[in-house]
């Protein structure tokens, strides 16, 4: 895959960081050197996030092969990650395959909560780092569900919009209205993003804007 590292195989699916993801990483560990007491946990939270985000691509990657489809890389890259899936050409298969992702994290809410809640019962003493990183791990789980189920093309949710409509109005045509929802979603998100200076926020709604105006281009074709 250019500009990505392979790092492994699992399940049969190829894993792939992009070149890009250890200098971001880097970045984000100086930018939050106050955070932790040590560094070390910023490291821990930086790549426990994306487990998180990996655990999540796999939801996509099997429930695509559970119903005949093909999914045999995740690449993981500063944004998040991507499963490429080639799920059968039905709505319903569409559907199970993006829809299993948010699941993923939807099961990992109690999971999370449960790990934060137990350690500060059973351990009064808990240092304030390991409760921050426990706390990080639940927070960051909910967040990431809660963007995904954004209806903004290519996010999940703008993708399960799309899925939805398919059972109407067929891929194409859904296709075209789920990435003009997107469209109009992320340039929305710009525009927010802007007023509050938030540069990863600028890149995320940029990406999203450029992905559903390529969406919107294929629907045309």
């Amino acid at each position: 895959m250019p500009g990505a590292v392979r790092i492994g195989r699992l399940l049969g699916v190829d894993l792939f960081v992009h070149n890009s993801w250890l200098i971001v990483a880097v970045i984000l560990l100086l930018l939050r050197e106050n955070v932790y007491s040590n560094q070390l946990w910023n490291a821990l939270e930086y790549v426990s996030l994306f487990g998180i985000v990996l655990l999540h691509e796999f939801g996509h990657a099997l429930a695509c092969r559970s119903v005949g489809g093909r999914a045999d890389r995740i690449l993981l890259w500063p944004l998040g990650g991507v499963a490429f899936v080639q799920p059968p050409p039905r709505p319903g298969a569409y559907l199970w395959s993006i829809a299993a992702g948010p699941l993923v994290n939807v099961g990992l809410i109690p999971v999370t909560l449960g790990v934060l809640i137990g350690a500060r019962a059973l351990f009064p003493d808990l240092s304030k780092d390991a409760d921050g990183f426990l706390f990080a791990m639940a927070f960051i789980n909910i967040l990431l569900l809660v963007f995904n189920m954004l209806p903004i093309y290519p996010l999940d949710g703008g993708q399960i919009v799309r899925g939805l409509l398919w059972l109407v109005v067929g891929p194409i045509r859904s296709l075209g209205i789920a990435a003009t929802i997107g469209l109009i979603g992320a340039l929305g998100a710009l525009v927010l993003a802007a007023l509050a200076r938030d540069v990863w926020l600028v890149i995320m709604a940029l990406f999203a804007a450029s992905r559903s105006w390529a969406g919107l281009q294929a629907a045309r074709l």
